[in-house]
């Protein structure tokens, strides 16, 4: 069927113009068969569209549990105790729209993009286009959500040139727009629970916003690692965020260095807060920051982001503790931005060439120092 209709489209067709968006398309059902004309190569089934799938896959078990904590925190309102695909069928009424609404929008910028220039569309939205809801509050206008993927899409990757080339990682910059554009729509305690209706029971409000607000934890370790938490759709599991590490290490897409040194930098930033213990941000102890917030969703899906990460392996040692280091002491010093893993990626990816360049610079230094030593 694409190849009856693939001429229309060549050059010479009727709708040329549109080629790059027939040609996403047809590399998304099939693997491209684009072939080298001359030279040794390395032959993979793998292409970047693949890559980006099995990243989404990493993401379904968070996408899954946030559908069912969506419904839960909304009937734990209400003191109901509904059944288990009762309480899944809410959360998925609620979280299918936010999804729809990124792909669409956020696509229909990226095949604009591609038709202006001439070029192929970027498969990189194929995971922006699912991170996006993810790291949003459930009850977020659709309009508001669709004006801040234009501006992650427009600003954060079209204008440095698409996938590839962008610095900052465009679903973060869309979760910055909207908390710098519309606050009161991004904190809060009426946000985060389904239709906001707070009573006495649950407050709706975030463990980090409760602790900066000077309250006590009325969660569970238990209900920590499991997710039964207010929060962003995708963030308050634990155990299906590190059922995608799991997923994104086997497949060798995420990097393990960035991974393990944010989780020691925050750590570290977490006990040195316990010594002090002057307020209840720094009272929370250190392992429980590590469990709470976006922190451990940033650092998988989003800290090792291959293109506004480090490149060197060097590189992303430092990358990644600087992260989990800057994002602890971001929200316990500034507890008007308790999420503070947002701002820290989001800064580390302006650092990450500059880290690049000196740890590449000192390895050719040490090289020239032992050659001259050599001779």
């Amino acid at each position: 069927m694409l190849d009856r209709v693939k001429p229309v489209f060549e050059k010479g067709g009727r709708l040329e113009k549109l080629y790059p968006a027939y040609d996403a398309f047809e590399t998304f059902l099939f693997v491209p068969n684009h072939v080298t004309k001359s030279g040794v190569h390395i032959r993979d089934g793998m292409d970047l569209k693949r890559t980006m799938v099995v990243v989404i896959l990493a993401m379904m078990p968070v996408l899954l549990f946030g559908m069912y904590n969506i419904g839960f925190q909304h009937y734990a309102q209400l003191n109901i105790e509904p059944g288990f695909f009762e309480i899944f069928l809410f959360g998925f009424k609620k979280v299918i729209p936010l999804v729809l609404v990124s792909y669409v929008v956020g696509l229909t910028v990226e095949f604009a993009f591609a038709v202006l220039r001439g070029h192929q569309v970027n498969e990189g939205y194929l995971v922006t286009g699912m991170l996006i809801p993810l790291v949003m509050p459930i009850d977020l206008p659709l309009w508001m959500l669709a004006v801040s993927v234009i501006f992650a899409v427009v600003i954060g990757k079209e204008v440095f040139g698409g996938t590839g080339m962008n610095i900052l990682n465009p679903a973060l910059l869309a979760r910055a727009f909207l908390f710098f554009a519309y606050p009161t729509y991004m904190s809060g305690d009426k946000i985060w629970v389904a239709d906001g209706m707070i009573n006495d029971a649950i407050s709706g409000e975030t463990i980090l916003g409760s602790l900066a607000a000077g309250h006590e934890v009325l969660y569970s370790i238990s209900d920590m690692f499991l997710g039964f938490i207010p929060g962003s759709i995708g963030e308050t599991s634990l155990i299906t965020i590190l059922i995608g590490a799991f997923i994104l290490l086997f497949s060798g897409i995420g990097s393990w260095r960035i991974m393990l040194s944010a989780l020691l930098g925050g750590a570290l930033m977490a006990v040195i807060f316990n010594i002090f213990s002057l307020n209840t941000l720094m009272s929370f102890p250190w392992y429980q920051h590590l469990l709470v917030g976006g922190f451990a969703f940033g650092v998988v899906f989003m800290a090792t982001d291959p293109v506004s990460a480090t490149q060197t392996n060097t590189g992303k040692y430092i990358y990644g503790f600087l992260i989990g280091f800057l994002a602890i002491m971001i929200r316990v010093f500034n507890p008007a931005y308790p999420e503070g893993i947002m701002l820290a990626i989001l800064f580390m990816n302006v650092m990450a060439p500059l880290i690049d360049h000196y740890v590449i610079q000192n390895n050719i230094n040490s090289r020239l120092k032992r050659l001259k030593n050599e001779n």
